[in-house]
């Protein structure tokens, strides 16, 4: 209703962002729901479209009873392109990653496989465009003002699986290594030998935001896609989950030394030469 009466009013939402002295990510967070929002955002915002008297009142009631509930959104296209752009705004993103490579750190070769792979209904064209897309998300990462603030743990599996094969995978590997040496990228591995950890529930990340009024959020993948979450509990939680795997995990020097053995001496070559199971004939 809010983005409606935007539209209605022939503004943008930079120029709604302005009005309101905040950033546009988090207008565009309540439209699409993303993000919850208090009673006094929204009696600024109907005054910016010009709604008031009963009919402000009423929509002010229902965000009141909104925010009262517990919320989140199931994984779909749509969300994918929200998260990319709640990505852009981010002053910094902590993510636990048990079965790939973060986005950020792909080589264009090893997105292109996940894409072959999880997708193989997709046209050459279309996975081509998608990995341009991640490839460009990278930028992040080497803003000249700015760069976004990037901790990985990673689950030593993410290093051990070899997505695209032999020449993909240690090209990837060593992609990684090179990243641990950036002052704003913090890579850890978590090694087999810890066992069940905090995070065995999957991948999540935790993105903040530079403006002090926007809220931290978590995208928390599960089998059906992902959820978005900023409840004070939900982060408070991911927080803590994220912390406890830090803690358990190699060190910084530890983790970019292994990602360098595994790179030339990779698991999956080591797992080859175990002798392959003979069946029983009946």
């Amino acid at each position: 209703m809010l983005r409606k009466m935007r539209e209605h009013k022939g503004l943008t939402l930079e120029q709604v962002a302005d009005l309101m002295e905040c950033s546009q990510s988090k207008i565009s967070r309540i439209e699409t729901g993303h993000s919850s929002v208090n009673t006094r955002d929204v009696r600024d915002l109907l005054g910016i479209y010009g709604v008031t008297g009963d009919d402000a009142e009423d929509f002010i009631a229902l965000a009141r009873a909104a925010r009262q509930r517990g919320w989140w959104h199931p994984y779909t296209a749509v969300l994918v392109s929200a998260y990319v752009g709640l990505e852009t705004d981010a002053k910094s993103i902590k993510t636990y990653e048990h079965q790939v490579m973060p986005g950020l750190l792909q080589t264009p070769q090893y997105a292109e496989a996940l894409w072959r792979s999880a997708r193989p209904e997709l046209g050459d064209d279309e996975i081509l465009s998608r990995v341009s897309v991640r490839m460009e998300r990278q930028s992040l990462l080497h803003r000249p003002d700015n760069p976004v603030s990037f901790e990985a743990v990673l689950d030593e599996a993410v290093l051990s699986r070899p997505v695209g094969g032999d020449v993909v995978m240690r090209e990837q590997l060593r992609r990684l290594y090179e990243a641990t040496s950036m002052p704003n990228v913090m890579i850890k591995v978590l090694p087999f030998e810890i066992g069940a950890h905090a995070a065995v529930d999957g991948t999540f990340a935790i993105l903040e935001f530079t403006e002090p009024n926007d809220s931290s959020m978590v995208y928390a993948e599960n089998a059906t896609g992902g959820l978005f979450l900023d409840k004070a509990e939900e982060l408070r939680v991911y927080r803590t989950i994220f912390e406890q795997v830090q803690k358990v995990a190699l060190g910084y020097k530890e983790s970019a030394e292994l990602i360098a053995q595994l790179a030339e001496e990779p698991l999956w070559i080591s797992r080859a030469r175990v002798p392959t199971r003979v069946t029983k004939s009946t």
